[in-house]
Order: structure tokens, then C-alpha cells, then sequence
């Protein structure tokens, strides 16, 4: 990846035009594909390279509910949430 050129070849022999932006170092790109469905195939191992596998997990409700309870004074936030949730 040459970092002042204005593309980048993905690795299907066309190159894609960028452009860098300045920003936050909160912020962040994502690419989301499911490679197991129909017609979908998988990203380019260069491509690949370039970021970083995330898990995407369900949230425990009765943890973030318990949390937020607690934060707000509930002495007994864990019997509560579980009522919650």
C-alpha cells in the first residue's frame, strides 16, 4: 500500500480510487461480508490484510441492565435486572 497514491489495487486487477481524510482515532472503518451466502465470494487476501477480524457477539441484557441499575443507586440491581430481562 503506497500511502500517497490516490488508488489501491484490491487484487482484482482494477484499482479502486481513494481518498484520505483526517480524522479521529476513534474513528473507524468496517467491512461486513458473509461469504457463505450465494453469489458472495471472499475478500482478497491483500485486502484482508489491511484490517482486522472482529467478533460480533449478542449482548448479556441482564449485564448491561444490572450495570445501569447499579450506576443509578439500586441496591439490589442483580434480582432486578433478572426481573428486567
Amino acid at each position: 500500500l503506497i500511502y500517497d497514491s490516490p488508488t489501491v489495487d484490491i487484487g482484482t486487477g482494477t484499482a479502486v480510487a481513494i481518498k484520505r481524510v483526517n480524522g479521529f482515532a476513534t474513528s473507524g472503518s468496517f467491512i461486513t461480508m458473509n461469504p457463505g451466502y450465494a453469489g458472495r465470494t471472499e475478500l482478497p487476501d491483500n485486502l484482508k490484510a489491511l484490517f482486522r477480524p472482529v467478533t460480533m457477539i449478542v449482548p448479556d441484557l441482564q449485564k448491561i441492565a444490572e450495570n445501569m441499575l447499579f450506576s443509578e443507586g439500586f441496591d439490589d440491581s442483580k434480582s432486578l435486572a433478572k426481573k428486567m430481562v
